[in-house]
């Protein structure tokens, strides 16, 4: 039987502020909770020496270090400019000294992309510590939409989550552990392959597994195409990668996710393996499968 969908809610979206300023850090995280709570992209993430910024691209925490000065942009924002540099240096080359400006120019076209009011090409500019000039992040955007042959339209996961989580009615506090688990890949290149629709299924369902929420799985696996089998291998590289996470080199997502805006869910330990793999054994056997 399907599930029906719950209604669209009515609850107003609140509307972002006109300007394109930066905004201090401490700005009041209660002021936006849930569905509109938005992540704080670091300046200085992107103000780092060529050799020392590609080498945080490469552990992949560079968009998500929080500082003192950020600027305030959506979810879907981050997800969509890490795809983009993503996929830009899979088909070209970016020379060590214009890696920052790579970095900015993707968060200036996601920000283009997916927010209202997107911040101005010179508020870019001066995040990257005046170190180019505007034309420089101007020629930069047309080349990587020339690399990319215009296709920003990519799907992230985060929206996948979203829609997950609606249709199999996820409270607030399941659906913010599974985008910590989900923005926790962002870190990683071993996922960037992966289907943004599939990782998105299988953090929801890791993070079901962890509430131990088990009877939302077969809604969860009729409404993502995804059979449960087909998850549990990338399951358990995500159990993995909460355990053995090093949170003393890549603090960003942790910190973030252990505010309790985000209702501590960092917080909450991952699943012993043997308890995982039971877990997953039962859920086979349910399936008349043999792992």
């Amino acid at each position: 039987m399907l599930l029906p969908l719950p209604p669209q809610s009515s609850k107003p979206v609140p509307k972002k502020s006109q300007s394109s300023k930066i905004v201090p850090s401490h700005h009041d995280p209660s002021e936006k909770t849930g569905e509109n709570c938005q992540t704080k992209i670091s300046p200085s993430s992107l103000q780092e020496s060529p050799s020392s910024l590609q080498g945080a691209l490469k552990k992949r925490s560079a968009f998500e270090d929080l500082t003192n000065v950020s600027f305030e942009m959506t979810h879907e924002t981050l997800y969509l400019a890490v795809k983009l540099v993503d996929l830009y240096l899979m088909k070209a080359v970016c020379k060590k000294d214009k890696l920052q400006l790579l970095g900015a120019t993707a968060f200036m076209i996601a920000a283009k992309f997916e927010e209202r009011n997107p911040p101005r090409v010179d508020d870019f500019v001066y995040i990257c510590n005046d170190n180019y000039q505007r034309y420089e992040a101007l020629n930069m955007e047309i080349d990587i939409l020339n690399v990319l042959k215009f296709d920003v339209n990519i799907p992230v996961a985060y929206h996948f989550l979203r829609r997950y989580a609606r249709c199999i009615h996820t409270n607030m506090k399941t659906l913010t552990l599974s985008r910590y688990i989900c923005e926790m890949t962002l870190q990683e290149y071993s996922y960037v392959q992966e289907k943004a629709s599939k990782l998105a299924a299988a953090s929801l369902l890791l993070a079901l597994y962890m509430k131990k929420l088990g009877y939302w799985v077969p809604f969860l696996e009729y409404y993502s195409g995804y059979s449960i089998s087909e998850l549990h291998p990338l399951v358990r590289q995500l159990n993995k990668l909460l355990t053995f996470s090093s949170y003393d080199s890549l603090k960003a997502v942790y910190y973030k996710y252990s505010h309790p805006v985000f209702f501590e869910v960092a917080k909450i330990p991952a699943l012993d393996m043997l308890k995982l793999e039971e877990i997953l054994n039962c859920d086979c056997e349910a399936e008349g499968l043999v792992l």
